[in-house]
């Protein structure tokens, strides 16, 4: 049964944040001892038998694991890149998003959830902005995570903006306590 408040957080993995004498694996298990229950698997540059045992590390976390870009064993979802067509399979799945009109087009083809970015200015991706106007969130015709800068201190400003919830990747994947800044950012999310 999912945590209070769990489903308004995933967090994303970029293996090439996790600072030295840590693995992606490390951080995954932290994610979910953190009390997150989401995760959405990047690393699309790795071979599928390698995503695949990311996924099924994640699973025995209890994490549900969301693909990114193309599925993995035992996903439940896949999240897509903003100008990338449906799933051609009966499947969840999400898209990138970058403003209001995004987020209406992958309603209308179908999509179930959005990340909506940049909420804040971001070290994961600098240069990338600039940031969304806190209306861009608000009405929305589908759940839109904030995703970009998303820290525990802007956590609750996204929501009162109307974020459905926030996806989290650098202040997760380049702490040094990743199971703590986890367990702020659900307190704060709910």
């Amino acid at each position: 049964m999912s945590r209070p408040g769990s489903r308004r957080l995933v967090v994303l993995t970029d293996r090439t944040q996790v600072p030295r004498g840590r693995s992606l694996c490390d951080v995954i298990t932290a994610v979910a001892d953190g009390g997150a229950d989401q995760l959405l698997l990047r690393e699309t540059d790795l071979p599928d038998p390698e995503r695949d045992r990311l996924a099924a590390h994640a699973r025995s976390c209890g994490l549900e694991v969301i693909a990114a870009h193309r599925t993995v064993s035992g996903c439940s979802g896949v999240h897509l890149p903003a100008s990338a067509p449906p799933p051609g399979q009966p499947i969840r799945w999400g898209r990138s998003c970058h403003s209001r009109a995004d987020v209406a087009a992958a309603a209308s083809e179908g999509a179930w959830w959005t990340t909506l970015s940049p909420y804040a200015l971001t070290a994961s991706k600098p240069g990338h902005g600039p940031p969304l106007p806190a209306s861009a969130f608000a009405g929305l015709p589908l759940p839109a995570y904030a995703l970009g800068g998303i820290t525990p201190a802007n956590v609750a400003a996204a929501r009162e903006a109307g974020a459905f919830g926030v996806a989290v990747m650098g202040a997760v994947m380049r702490a040094e306590d990743p199971a703590s800044v986890v367990a702020a950012l659900l307190r704060e999310v709910t």
